[in-house]
């Protein structure tokens, strides 16, 4: 899998917030981290987990992951 040349553009834009801040808090993983693993081609939670240590405390971020990779992994929309 290629990599994703600018995933934030592929966010909405409340996903863009808080880049810098932690989206694992157990292991202190912050978002543009988990940003970057994806966009380089992790494409599930082990991908993800493997590359970055997230969701693998308690969890609790797991769902936000999945999400992250559903938007920047999303096929392109042909524009009309």
């Amino acid at each position: 899998m290629e990599p994703v040349k600018n995933p934030l553009d592929k966010l909405p834009p409340i996903l863009k917030k808080n880049l810098n801040r932690n989206l694992c808090v157990c292991n202190e993983v912050q978002k543009m981290d988990i940003i970057n693993a994806i966009a380089n081609g992790a494409t599930t939670i082990a991908d993800v987990k493997k590359q970055t240590y997230a969701t693998d405390g308690n969890g609790c971020c797991t769902r936000q992951v999945k999400r992250l990779i559903e938007c920047i992994h999303a096929p392109e929309r042909k524009k009309k």
